[in-house]
């Protein structure tokens, strides 16, 4: 099970994370949820006497079976995967609760709560502090090489999955992020201003940038001769500091600087073999988790964790998911 464990050991030291997941174990006790178990869960790792090692999420697993069974099934576990269902099921908990609290307010107030249908903006859920930490927003744009209309399309994200090439860094992997691409004979895109299929170009760009940028390198590659995933063991540099830049032209804040604060290490040579190892960046030291050791390491260590330069589909040990968290 130890995947999930390592991606919670990461995420508790995403410190705007952890800070909020404890804030809500003091609240008045509710009934149990994923979230009351991960608030649990991170109350006993910082309250524990020895100040390191994993404590096992016996609780937290059980929830997890009761709400998704996919995650009960072996095989299809995924440190990504995970990752995107915790934040956004943790996320979805928080609303349903602020969508109570605004209803029983609303029938404190007058006695019935028929104004319902009158407010529109209800049903627009709101912004959890999740999507505070974590959500960043891309701008899909679009234009047409015939009357050159720019049509934009906003998209938010929790994480960035990005593809990766051999011998690259990360930076480089997010600027083919927003690689341009020309859309043309069958591909044609249909212009509204034109009222018919013409050749575009489209591309993506980073509108918002988050407060921790989630990084999932996507290292598993479905190879359709072997009719099964195989690993990119590609070396691909993150570096520990991070300048990153928003590319889109209303743009907020044009660039950030990021520290790197928790790797999740992919061990083995494909998706359903091997393990996870968590790096994490505590008091200033660098931690490693590998089952139950932990172990300091120095911050040089972490180079061995880039991936091979040799092509071959060998056993190796490298970066997976990265979190990376904004200065200011």
């Amino acid at each position: 099970l130890e995947f999930r464990d390592l991606l919670l050991q990461a995420l508790y030291f995403c410190r705007p994370f952890r800070e909020n997941v404890l804030a809500y174990k003091v609240q008045q006790k509710k009934k149990e949820n994923l979230l009351t178990c991960l608030a649990d869960l991170f109350h006993s790792i910082a309250t524990q006497k020895k100040k390191v090692g994993v404590i096992p999420p016996k609780k937290f697993i059980s929830r997890l079976r009761k709400e998704n069974d996919l995650f009960d099934n072996y095989m299809q576990q995924d440190a990504h995967e995970f990752l995107n269902y915790l934040l956004n099921t943790v996320a979805d908990i928080l609303q349903e609760e602020k969508k109570q609290e605004k209803q029983n307010g609303r029938l404190k107030n007058n006695g019935t709560a028929i104004a319902t249908d009158t407010e529109p903006e209800q049903n627009k859920a709101e912004p959890t502090w999740v999507h505070d930490i974590f959500q960043g927003t891309l701008t899909n744009e679009t234009r047409c090489l015939n009357c050159e209309t720019v049509s934009s399309k906003d998209e938010d994200f929790l994480d960035l999955s990005v593809d990766v090439e051999q011998n690259t860094s990360i930076t480089h992997c997010l600027r083919g992020f927003s690689n341009t691409e020309t859309l043309c004979s069958e591909y044609k895109y249909y212009c509204e201003t034109c009222c018919s299929k013409q050749e575009a170009q489209k591309r993506m760009r980073v509108k918002k940038l988050p407060m921790i940028l989630a990084l999932h390198l996507k290292r598993f590659k479905y190879m359709e001769q072997l009719h099964r995933y195989t690993k990119l063991s590609y070396r691909v540099v993150f570096p520990l500091e991070l300048r990153l830049f928003n590319t889109s032209g209303d743009a907020v804040n044009l660039d950030r600087m990021y520290d790197l604060v928790a790797v999740v290490v992919h061990c083995g040579s494909g998706p359903n073999r091997g393990h996870y190892i968590t790096i994490v960046k505590s008091h200033g030291f660098w931690l490693l988790f590998d089952d139950d050791i932990v172990e300091k390491i120095d911050a040089q260590a972490i180079e061995e964790f880039y991936g091979l330069t040799s092509d071959i589909s060998k056993n190796s040990e490298s970066g997976y998911i990265l979190f990376y968290q904004s200065r200011e």
